[in-house]
């Protein structure tokens, strides 16, 4: 498949930041810590860096063992657009009954350093979530890129984490308002599961094309 770079960026930026959206308790932290301002470019950090490696990881590890494993594109393929078809579906349901995040409990107990970092590593790579859309979806979605066009594909959807962390937590007292909006979730949620349809409907002829 050959894609110019910025196709590819754009392709992992769009991948990831329909992932990383979702209400979680990773994305509450960052918001509460940026609500608080404290320690909010080490938390931001923190998850960007656990994002950054264990994309690399789905993006390199994956596609290097995919190529020593046959079959296992393929596999990966059809596993990734079952997961994507169900975390659309998800999406749409979200945006049926639209969650909000209740700003009014925060915790507004300051933590020390140590704790927040301790917090926000457990967060970051306890996360089982985490593993699914950067190791499995990020992976699979790579296994069909040589390995120099996996580079832009991953720096993309790292760029996604990097701007999704360090825009919540300093844009936290902006971004407020629109967190309590049920409507605003209601169209991010719409948005996200079309992307993550298209996205799995792209892996469905990636393995079809695959199998001929």
């Amino acid at each position: 498949m050959s894609e110019s770079w910025l196709v590819l960026l754009l392709k992992g930026f769009t991948l990831f930041a329909g992932l990383i959206v979702a209400i979680g308790a990773q994305n509450a932290f960052v918001l509460r810590q940026g609500l608080k301002r404290q320690y909010v470019f080490v938390t931001a950090s923190i998850c960007f860096l656990c994002d950054f490696i264990l994309i690399t990881i789905g993006t390199i590890g994956f596609g290097t063992l995919s190529s020593k494993v046959p079959g296992l594109t393929q596999a990966a393929a059809w596993a990734g657009a079952v997961f994507l078809l169900f975390y659309g579906l998800r999406s749409f349901k979200s945006a049926l009954a639209p969650l909000v995040i209740d700003i009014d409990k925060v915790d507004t107990q300051s933590k020390s350093f140590r704790s927040t970092v301790v917090t926000t590593l457990a967060l970051s790579l306890l996360n089982p979530h985490a593993h699914l859309d950067t190791l499995v979806v990020v992976g699979s979605m790579a296994t069909q890129y040589s390995l120099s066009q996996r580079f832009f594909f991953a720096l993309g959807a790292s760029g996604a984490s990097l701007t999704w962390f360090f825009g919540l937590g300093y844009g936290a007292a902006w971004l407020t308002p629109l967190f309590q909006r049920p409507s605003a979730w209601r169209i991010l949620d719409t948005i996200i599961g079309c992307i993550m349809w298209s996205i799995a409907v792209s892996l469905i002829f990636a393995a079809l094309n695959n199998s001929l």
